[in-house]
């Protein structure tokens, strides 16, 4: 599936503005425990947690998962409990660059989905986040930041979302792990499917 050519196509392409699992794919970005570390310590577990039942529920969907480390020689790859969420030969991108559509190897990785909306999560919210949205908008890609699965050590995260949403890009939204959740889910008989298959207890933070 091509993506569309701006954004106002992009938005155009979504129909309802929901995002369609067909249509998607997660963005899994720089999820190192650098960068988890400037997190307030009671933030930092809670995250990774939403993180991986989120990338259980894209397998369980069949979504597609792109997985970035920032610079992984001097920071470390993907943490152990994400790495292990991915689906057997999933590579973890060795990101050189802040918005990873600016990285040739990434960028080919995103366009060989053929998908054409992107939920995006990980670190940081400011940085890296936001400008692969930009990133992935600009090329004609619809962007979903998952505000609660996304961070920056404070006030940064709420900088970045304000960045965002104030950026008035049609082709950037924002919101939550519950909320891609039931936009991909979509109907009670896939609910009925899939629920008992995603690990329980609910991590921090969520509730469905």
């Amino acid at each position: 599936m091509a993506p569309a050519k701006n954004g106002a196509a992009a938005r155009q392409a979504g129909g309802s503005g929901l995002f369609d699992r067909e249509r998607s794919c997660l963005l899994v970005i720089d999820v190192q425990q650098y960068f988890l570390d400037k997190l307030p310590l009671h933030e930092r577990g809670p995250l990774v947690q939403r993180i991986a039942w989120l990338m259980r529920a894209a397998r369980l969907l069949e979504v597609p998962i792109i997985a970035t480390a920032e610079d992984i020689g001097r920071n470390g790859s993907l943490v152990p409990e994400l790495a292990a969420e991915l689906p057997q030969g999933t590579p973890i991108f060795d990101k050189m660059i802040f918005g990873l559509m600016g990285q040739p190897d990434i960028r080919a990785a995103v366009e060989a989905t053929r998908r054409d909306s992107f939920a995006l999560v990980g670190l940081e919210t400011d940085v890296c986040i936001s400008q692969s949205a930009f990133g992935l908008a600009a090329a004609g890609y619809r962007a979903a930041i998952i505000d609660d699965a996304c961070h920056s050590p404070p006030p940064h995260h709420e900088n970045g979302l304000r960045r965002l949403r104030e950026s008035g890009e049609p082709g950037i939204t924002a919101t939550s792990v519950k909320g891609i959740y039931y936009e991909w889910v979509r109907d009670l008989d896939t609910l009925s499917r899939i629920r008992p298959q995603i690990n329980d207890p609910l991590p921090p933070g969520l509730t469905l």
